[in-house]
């Protein structure tokens, strides 16, 4: 079985499904469930920003999403393997 591990520790062009959330509060996975993150979607990390590695840019169902790396850390996934490997 693979590890979970936060979204904002994934590798750029990396695609990982979502498992499940481990937000501060309930308002904060409320939020990011508002957002459009739920669990089995898959997401990808696009853009990692120069200062701090802030901003990053998130591929989700097409869509742009810009978030705080505290915020992305929120997000539990597992790297999706691709169908060659």
């Amino acid at each position: 079985m693979t590890t979970q591990i936060k979204l904002a520790d994934m590798a750029k062009n990396v695609p990982a499904k979502i498992t499940g959330f481990c937000a501060d509060t309930p308002h904060t996975e409320i939020r990011l469930r508002e957002i459009g993150f739920a669990e089995g979607d898959v997401v990808e990390i696009t853009h990692i920003g120069l200062f701090g590695g802030s901003p990053l840019n998130i591929r989700l169902h097409g869509t742009s999403i810009a978030m705080r790396p505290q915020e992305a850390g929120m997000i539990r996934v597992i790297p999706v393997q691709s169908p060659e490997g």
